[in-house]
């Protein structure tokens, strides 16, 4: 059950990774959109969403 969260979360980190290339891509290079908000959620998606599906282990249910 828990893996299945993880790989959504993984999945949304490459989902945030690609529109942050496409934001990277697109117009001239002095456009605000490739200059800040495309290397926020690239920062964002490579150092926070993308660990967090990998390492999240979730809530351990005890076996009594």
């Amino acid at each position: 059950m828990d893996s299945k969260k993880n790989i959504l979360i993984v999945a949304i980190g490459i989902l945030l990774v690609a529109v942050g290339f496409f934001c990277l891509a697109q117009g001239p290079a002095d456009n605000p959109v490739s200059l800040t908000v495309a290397p926020l959620v690239l920062v964002f998606a490579y150092l926070v969403v993308v660990p967090f599906g990998i390492l999240w282990g979730g809530k351990k249910k005890k076996s009594d």
